[in-house]
């Protein structure tokens, strides 16, 4: 997928900035979903597509196990699901 179609697509999607935690990392940054259905259930959309990954755009990584560790900042990441255990909207 080229940078025009990342362009397109998230053009016509809704943008939710989130708090993912796993048992060894913080996640903050943005997801997206079509823009169709109602925008306050996207979370939960999110987490019961079916899929096993989500894919986390301008986001920071912190490391529980290692908060000596610098925070990484990714333009893009993907999660796995299956190892979320808290996923909020952070307000903006």
């Amino acid at each position: 997928m080229n940078n025009k179609e990342i362009e397109t697509l998230t053009a016509s999607a809704w943008r939710e900035k989130v708090y993912i935690e796993t048992s060894e990392h913080i996640i903050t940054g943005y997801i997206f979903m079509p823009k169709i259905g109602k925008r306050n259930r996207l979370l939960s959309e999110v987490l019961n597509t079916g899929k096993s990954f989500i894919a986390v755009k301008e986001c920071s990584l912190e490391y529980k196990l290692n908060p000596a560790r610098n925070v990484e900042n990714h333009e893009f990441m993907q999660v796995n699901i299956s190892s979320i255990l808290i996923m909020r909207p952070i307000e903006e």
